[in-house]
């Protein structure tokens, strides 16, 4: 396992903020102060949930951003674009993530065999940690905020009747040191909170080798099966009710197949656990996910802070 940027965020070794990947020829990551980015040389097919270059989409860049802890905005998307745009940076064929996790626990693993090679990058913080099925506020589509109850979720009560509408709650992963226009960006505003806070955990899947669009989805619920068992493994409790937490509120993924035909490379029609590719995915996105998380709980021991505050 690796963190490729630690002594570039923390010693200044500018000389360290590159990694070149072994299982995508040409796929670059490279660190800068406000963010890491992905790069290939060729597009990629990619099905992404990020706030910005979100859907089934072509990209030859991923863009994770460091933003601050009291990141509060309606247009993220808009946030990104201004970000992309100052770092003259194309705004087309690429995917933004936000994080307040800081970028110097970037995990970085990958794989490689005769039928696919496989990277995948991590920053995973967990101060909103959330068990999915369980009873926990909830925001709906503009943004107000709600109690959400078991008999509510499953119907019994038809709509969502009892609530409390107030600002939303600091929920928000450990800050970075750099600052940022993005970054110092807080809404004053009490009575309507969005309900978007940066991404906590963060993934990125580079998969060199050919994907049905099924089986794109199929890796995605793989990713989150795996990132869910991480989180279990590790003892990480929902911040709410103290149920194990199997996510966050805020979770984001790529995933970025090559699509490039080769002999030796068959078309994957699968990715569950149960075939070698699900079973890589699974690997690379546990082992990611759980190294990010303990060098995030280990620079908050060293500053007596408890394991969800990371």
């Amino acid at each position: 396992m690796t963190l490729p940027f630690y002594n570039y965020f923390t010693h200044g070794k500018k000389d360290e903020n590159t990694y070149v990947s072994s299982s995508w020829p040409g796929l670059l990551l490279s660190a800068h102060k406000r963010h890491i980015k992905a790069q290939s040389l060729q597009p990629a097919l990619a099905l992404s949930s990020a706030v910005y270059g979100g859907g089934m989409l072509e990209l030859n860049r991923v863009f994770n951003i460091y933003v601050d802890k009291h990141y509060r905005c309606d247009d993220p998307p808009r946030d990104i674009e201004q970000a992309l745009l100052e770092w003259q940076e194309r705004t087309e064929l690429c995917s933004g993530l936000l994080t307040a996790v800081r970028l110097e626990h970037t995990s970085i693993q990958e794989y490689t065999c005769d039928a696919f090679g496989l990277l995948c990058c991590t920053t995973a913080g967990v101060s909103n940690a959330a068990c999915a099925g369980s009873e926990r506020t909830v925001f709906d589509a503009y943004g107000e905020k709600h109690q959400a109850t078991t008999s509510t979720l499953r119907g019994t009560e038809g709509v969502l009747a009892d609530y409390d509408r107030h600002s939303g709650a600091d929920i928000s992963d450990t800050s970075n040191t750099s600052s940022s226009n993005i970054s110092n960006k807080a809404s004053s505003n009490t009575s309507n909170t969005s309900s978007y806070v940066p991404g906590t955990i963060n993934i990125m899947l580079w998969l060199n080798g050919q994907m049905t669009p099924g089986a794109m989805v199929n890796a995605i619920q793989t990713a989150v099966e795996a990132k869910a068992a991480a989180l279990a493994d590790a003892g990480i409790k929902d911040s709410e009710n103290g149920l194990t937490a199997t996510g966050t509120t805020t979770d984001a993924i790529v995933l970025a197949v090559r699509q490039t035909k080769h002999e030796s490379q068959p078309l994957h029609t699968y990715a569950g656990t149960a075939t070698a590719l699900g079973a890589a995915i699974g690997r690379l996105v546990y082992d990611t996910v759980t190294e990010s998380l303990q060098a995030g709980l280990h620079w908050k021991e060293r500053r007596g802070q408890g394991d969800n505050d990371i």
